[in-house]
């Protein structure tokens, strides 16, 4: 027996079989950083800026990493103050090894602070599993009206990025239309100038919402301009309000997908307490209404599973078995026992069943 297959062989079983693979990468990633039995890992190689409080981080990424399709968000893990903690970004493929991470400073946010102020080149950083269904490439319809609002341009820029990279963008009748508060907070401008320029079908158009010159925020007025919506494709990212407004808008549209990337949500006026009982560990908490299940169990010590916190990643799904619970963003309430609960974007309207 060659010497190259015994040594794959006691790899293997040190890895799977007799050390935990968070030993295992403490122990390698002595050695090298990057390197990791499980874990999708990039290391920050370029920081610029790329409009007001925006930057775009270039990150080369481990042989681990699952790329995700162009318009997808990625789960983004970084390490502060001895917490891990974890936040939503779309992230945008420049070449093989590399992505690019832009993202605006979020005031009290805290993941975002340290990657805009603190984060340097050198530094590891985690993802998780890519998700998300707003993508063009995987959808028939060649009229596409691109919808965004802030950051929420980062995941059309990967899809326009992509569809120019692939010489794809020629089959396509699309529009772009971006809505920022000043000029100066537009991101890839020169990029989306130089793209409308090469290609006629490529429309791209700016409304600054506060500046001297104010543009109208996305009305009825917009819907007109695109025409037919019949055979269009429309996808919006945005702070919620800007997401439903889209939804509502653009109703006619043949597709619709939308994610939204902040909370932005409508007044719930609810006072007083309710009874969560938490059937796997069989606690029974008092938590007040009219916040999110997710805050309001974090409020009582509790630490159930999350992610973005935006109700995009399903991460904090949980199944409902009884009770009344209200979605912040659209205020609809659901009384079915059984039934699937988002505990990020929902709160509670009486006494619940959770198998948490």
């Amino acid at each position: 027996m060659s010497v190259l297959p015994k040594k794959n062989h006691a790899l293997n079983f040190l890895t799977e079989s007799v050390l935990d693979q968070r030993v295992v990468n403490f122990w390698v990633q002595k050695f090298n950083p990057m390197w990791s039995t499980h874990e999708m890992l990039g290391r920050i190689v370029k920081k610029q800026s790329t409009a007001k409080d925006m930057v775009t981080l270039t990150i080369r990424c481990n042989k681990r990493m699952n790329f995700g399709l162009p318009g997808q968000h990625h789960p983004v893990i970084v390490e502060i103050a001895a917490r891990r903690l974890e936040r939503t970004y779309s992230l945008n493929r420049i070449d093989e090894q590399h992505v690019e991470l832009t993202l605006k400073k979020v005031p009290q946010g805290a993941v975002s602070t340290w990657l805009c102020n603190v984060a340097e080149i050198g530094d590891v950083i985690e993802f998780g599993q890519p998700y998300g269904e707003m993508l063009c490439v995987t959808h028939p319809e060649k009229d596409v009206i691109l919808l965004a609002a802030g950051s929420g341009i980062t995941p059309m820029y990967s899809m326009i990025y992509d569809l120019v990279k692939t010489g794809q963008l020629k089959h396509y009748r699309l529009k772009l239309m971006y809505w920022v508060k000043h000029f100066e907070d537009v991101a890839f401008h020169s990029f989306f100038e130089k793209v409308a320029q090469q290609y006629p079908e490529f429309t791209y158009q700016v409304f600054c919402t506060q500046d001297a010159q104010t543009s109208s925020r996305l009305n009825e007025q917009h819907v007109t301009d695109c025409g037919d919506l019949h055979d269009t494709a429309v996808f919006a990212c945005g702070p919620s309000g800007f997401v439903n407004s889209a939804c509502e808008l653009f109703h006619a549209a043949r597709l619709f997908k939308s994610e939204a990337f902040t909370l932005s949500p409508l007044e719930i006026s609810d006072t007083g307490t309710v009874t969560i009982t938490l059937t796997k560990s069989q606690k029974m908490l008092e938590v007040p209404c009219g916040i999110s299940l997710l805050e309001a169990l974090e409020q009582a010590n509790e630490k159930p599973v999350a992610g973005c916190r935006m109700g995009i990643c399903n991460k904090c799904s949980c199944h409902k078995v009884s009770g009344v619970t209200q979605n912040i963003l659209n205020q609809n309430q659901n009384s079915e026992p059984g039934s699937s609960l988002r505990i990020c974007i929902n709160s509670a309207k009486s006494d619940l069943v959770l198998d948490l």
